[in-house]
């Protein structure tokens, strides 16, 4: 227990510098939040099309842990926003996650430039399996493989 306390308790300078952030409310379904602007800016779409897409994404230092690494909350939070812009369809205007794995491979350090694709699996009715895989683009290393299934319900017809 004195190991995971060490790791989660912040300096009092981390702490005062996360208490620091100033970021206004967003207006919701209009303009992003101050976590997804933090976690997903500078991905840059290279490819898509229904039910595929491909995009880059250089490691910034934002996203690092205190190693240096990319951090696996920010693999998970790519491995999320990947399958669900995947998922996306007509006529379902929210998913929620119904189920995520993610099985950390690798991992990244800051300036690497990584590929992530996402494909659909399959669709029944609202529900949607995807797969997104997160490769160092230079070298070609597998980063982290994850599964996500989503869920949404279809407008009504009446």
């Amino acid at each position: 227990m004195e190991k995971a306390r060490e790791f989660l308790n912040l300096s009092n300078e981390e702490s005062e510098s996360v208490s620091s952030i100033k970021f206004h409310p967003h207006r919701p379904w209009i303009e992003r939040s101050f976590y997804e602007d933090f976690s997903i800016r500078g991905i840059q779409v290279d490819r898509i099309e229904p039910g595929f897409i491909s995009t880059t994404f250089k490691v910034p230092p934002r996203l690092t842990d205190r190693n240096g690494k990319l951090a696996t909350g920010a693999i998970a939070n790519l491995v999320d926003e990947g399958g669900a812009v995947v998922a996306q369809a007509e006529g379902i205007p929210f998913l929620v996650s119904v189920d995520m794995s993610i099985s950390f491979l690798s991992t990244a350090n800051v300036n690497d430039e990584l590929e992530i694709t996402a494909r659909v699996l399959g669709r029944n009715g609202g529900y949607a399996g995807t797969i997104v895989l997160v490769k160092n683009k230079a070298t070609g290393e597998l980063i982290a493989e994850g599964r996500h299934s989503l869920f949404g319900k279809h407008n009504s017809k009446m």
